[in-house]
């Protein structure tokens, strides 16, 4: 393996044209995207959304299962208002070349996200590992009422009230209520995504890390798995990170522009 004291000096050029080699050469590639791609697309991040109005409130109000059953009516109103900002975004140019690259090569590259956005998906990107859920997803909070007559139904098969009229989506049928299908603070990743993202890590030649500061677990203990391996780790970000004692070269970039540059025409 390269030594990254070494590579983290090169000139920008030859430390792509290298990488890009380490693309070419990977039979197996992981990569961990997070927040920072979605970015770049005009998405903001959890905190930077808790802006005006939402800036008087604490994220244990909006984004934990206790904070939904204390006031489920704020918790949606701010749901609500990040789909809608979402529903304007776009992929840009970064997720077009991960899902272009992956079309290309179909089964050699894993995709795995901290994003609840969809942009990935939506640039065509296949079997997206989200790690954090779905923000346009909707799950059920609690088990039905025995005999409620939506009972095995999602919630986007079953009759609900109140969602049409901007409340809180509930059951027709029990008044079960709906919550949105991402992970909250203080909950487990869904176990299958997980393990499958984790074989992913310990497989691969290459692990790529865009967008991503790194701090948030267990998403960053896929590059340590990867790592431990005894792949190479290529970090892509603008700002250091957590994981760049990990990283065999480290490109400084934005995604929209990094990404195509490191895969286009490989």
């Amino acid at each position: 393996m390269t030594d990254p004291t070494l590579v983290a000096g090169l000139p920008e050029a030859p430390a792509l044209a290298l990488a890009r080699t380490w693309v070419a050469e990977a039979q197996r590639i992981a990569v961990l995207t997070g927040a920072g791609v979605s970015a770049e697309s005009g998405v903001p991040t959890f905190r930077d959304a808790l802006d005006g109005h939402w800036s008087r409130y604490d994220p244990q109000q909006l984004a934990t299962e206790q904070g939904f059953r204390a006031d489920p009516d704020l918790v949606w109103g701010w749901y609500r208002q990040r789909r809608e900002r979402v529903a304007l975004a776009r992929p840009n140019a970064g997720h077009r070349a991960l899902a272009d690259f992956a079309q290309r090569h179909p089964g050699r590259l894993t995709l795995i996200t901290q994003n609840v956005d969809g942009l990935h998906q939506q640039a065509g990107s296949p079997e997206v590992l989200a790690l954090h859920g779905a923000l346009n997803a909707n799950r059920w909070l609690d088990e039905h009422a025995p005999g409620c007559s939506e009972s095995g139904q999602s919630p986007d098969q079953a009759a609900l009230t109140s969602a049409a009229a901007g409340g809180v989506p509930r059951c027709a049928g029990c008044g079960r209520l709906v919550r949105p299908g991402v992970v909250w603070f203080g909950e487990p990743l869904p176990e299958t995504v997980l393990r499958t993202a984790e074989r992913a890590a310990q497989r691969c030649d290459l692990m790529l890390v865009v967008g991503t500061a790194g701090a948030v677990h267990p998403a960053a203990g896929l590059v340590l798995l990867a790592h431990s391996a005894g792949a190479r780790v290529l970090v892509l970000n603008p700002q250091p990170t957590d994981l760049d004692p990990l990283a065999t070269l480290r490109l400084v970039s934005g995604s929209a522009l990094g990404l195509p540059a490191l895969l286009d025409g490989l």
